[in-house]
């Protein structure tokens, strides 16, 4: 099972940025798990969230031909907390980008309010340096993954996956 921390897209702007919605309910076992009296969305999620929003940019970047993982966060800070009946918009910006690795800046709001600040690095494992064999399917970016970019992207650039 796969886990989707984020809703759908609001704007989707080819290799350059990218914003997201999440919205977070009292349906979500772990915002009750967290802090047990007082229900919060995890900050490990929000970062969570963060990664598969710059994820996917930085995989659309490149038509999906990579396997993008998150390799290093390199800055996460957080203002605020996020209860149930918040809705965060997560901004992703692409700060560099090349065949083996990306790196992302990103802002999580609520309304006007900064919630956070997260930067985070990605690798193209398929372009590792370190000559390690993965799979040929692209086990990250799955159809359930790519049904967030509907009315985005146009599905005729992206490659056949699997789920």
């Amino acid at each position: 099972m796969r886990w989707i921390w984020i809703d759908k897209f609001l704007e989707f702007n080819s290799g350059v940025s990218a914003v997201s919605l999440k919205n977070v309910t009292l349906a979500e076992e772990h915002v009750h798990d967290h802090f047990p009296g007082f229900p919060m969305m995890p900050e490990c999620l929000m970062i969570e969230a963060m990664a598969q929003t710059a994820g996917i940019l930085v995989g659309e970047a490149r038509k999906f031909q990579e396997k993008v993982i998150l390799a290093k966060i390199n800055k996460a800070a957080f203002h605020n907390y996020v209860c149930p009946g918040d809705t965060i918009i997560l901004h992703a910006n692409i700060e560099s980008i090349s065949p083996e690795a990306a790196s992302t800046a990103g802002r999580i709001m609520r309304g006007d309010e900064l919630i956070a600040e997260i930067s985070l690095m990605f690798s193209h494992i398929d372009n590792n340096l370190a000559g390690m064999e993965f799979p040929e399917d692209n086990f990250v970016f799955t159809d359930m993954f790519n049904s967030l970019l509907t009315g985005f992207v146009d599905k005729n650039d992206t490659p056949e996956q699997t789920s």
